[in-house]
This record gives C-alpha cells, sequence and structure tokens, in this order.
C-alpha cells in the first residue's frame, strides 16, 4: 500500500511540474536559457531537462556541506533565474527591470533589480551553493511571487520608476 501511495505522490508531482512549465515564468526562463545555447547542445533536451538543474530535492540540499563555494554553473543559473523575473517585470509594466548581482566567493550576497531609478526587488542570499528549489512547481511559484512583488512596487512608485 506504501508503494502506491509513492507512485501517486510522484504521479501528481509529475502533474504539478507539467502544469507548472505552462507558467509564464517558466517559460521565460526556458526561453531566456535556450537562447544562451550557441552551439545547439541543448537543442534536444525537454523543457524539463533544461530546468533540471534547478531543482535540488531536501536530501540532495542535505549532502551539501553547510559552508562551500558556488561554482560558476551556479552563479550563471542564478543569473538566468533573475533575468527571468526581470523579463516577466517588463511583459507587465512595460519597464525594463535590470538585474545586478554582487556575490561574495564564499557565497553570500545580494541581487537587485533596478527599473528606472526604483529599486524594485532586493534579495538577499546565503549558502548560495545550495541554491534550487524542491520542484518545478516551487520554482515557478517563487518565480511569479518575486515577479508580483516587484510589479506592486513598481505601480506602488511608479513616478520614481519613471524618473
Amino acid at each position: 500500500m506504501d508503494r502506491i501511495a509513492a507512485n501517486s505522490a510522484v504521479v501528481e508531482a509529475t502533474l504539478a511540474d507539467a502544469s507548472a512549465l505552462a507558467t509564464p515564468f517558466l517559460q521565460t526562463l526556458v526561453r531566456l536559457i535556450r537562447a544562451q545555447d550557441s552551439f545547439g547542445a541543448w537543442e534536444k533536451k525537454s523543457d524539463v531537462e533544461i530546468l533540471s538543474d534547478y531543482v535540488i530535492t531536501r536530501e540532495q540540499r542535505r549532502a551539501l556541506p553547510i559552508i562551500g563555494d558556488p561554482d560558476p554553473d551556479i552563479l550563471w543559473r542564478v543569473e538566468q533565474y533573475y533575468a527571468a523575473i526581470g523579463l516577466c517585470i517588463e511583459k507587465e509594466t512595460g519597464m525594463v527591470a535590470s538585474p545586478m548581482m554582487s556575490m561574495h566567493h564564499e557565497g553570500f550576497g545580494r541581487v537587485v533589480l533596478i527599473a528606472g531609478r526604483l529599486v524594485a526587488l532586493s534579495k538577499l542570499h546565503r549558502d548560495l551553493h545550495r541554491f534550487g528549489f524542491d520542484s518545478l512547481s516551487v520554482l515557478a511559484a517563487e518565480g511569479a511571487k518575486l515577479v508580483a512583488a516587484a510589479v506592486e512596487m513598481i505601480q506602488k512608485y511608479s513616478e520614481v520608476a519613471n524618473a
């Protein structure tokens, strides 16, 4: 009986991930990542395979050391994540939201998205070598949440953003 319940949980997670792939944020993230593929290495990969590096289960996260330096691949993934947030903000508001990232080599730092003269989003990170999400649906939800917060900030302080 436990095995059936476990299999149904996997099926539900797969369905949730499939619906998450249809969200505007994940579609933007996939397009942005595919645009970086200048040699066609990811051409035959599915969207799930493209985004698989963003999914880190709790068990995988526990296996990582507490202190560690982020490698260039992780830094690139974080940059792409926030660039996708910026593109979604631009699509909703018409304002260009440029991400700026300052990370220490030990994996802590800040990412800001600036729209005009307004800091539309500010996010502090630590343990960046553990950057990831439990599933694609969590990735989609977190991205959408940050986009919504930044859009709200731009709408609230539009005179600063437009200055």
